[in-house]
């Protein structure tokens, strides 16, 4: 089992940046680490992965370009930076684990989730 949590979500105006931080404690080796997110009265939805062994990530189209997730093997954290933000990146965002490492999109796929950070983005 791997623990998640997260921290960094806040109020940004439109066009702003932020940093959302993701701990893991446990197995993490070989997982894909995921971002989702989830605003109200919709589903929850991929935003981006990395593949902690390789370090290789991958993004939803909405946000390609516009952030960015990496890891930290020594901290054993990932990251979400945020650039650009906009309204619609409004939601609460999650932190997810899927331990066997297929590099998926589809959240029950993911094994292990974190409380979730809630971003407000103001126009």
């Amino acid at each position: 089992q791997v623990q998640l949590t997260e921290s960094g979500g806040g109020l940004v105006q439109a066009g702003g940046s932020l940093r959302l931080s993701c701990a893991a404690s446990g197995r993490t080796f070989s997982s894909t680490m995921g971002w989702f997110r989830q605003a109200p009265g919709k589903e929850r939805e991929f935003v981006a992965g990395i593949m902690w062994n390789s370090d290789i990530p991958y993004y939803t189209d909405s946000v390609q370009g516009r952030f960015i997730i990496s890891r930290s093997l020594a901290k054993n954290t990932v990251y979400l930076q945020m650039n650009g933000l906009k309204p619609d990146d409004t939601a609460v965002y999650y932190c997810a684990a899927d331990r066997a490492g297929r590099g998926a999109r589809n959240p029950n796929e993911y094994n292990d989730w974190g409380q979730g950070t809630q971003v407000t983005v103001s126009s």
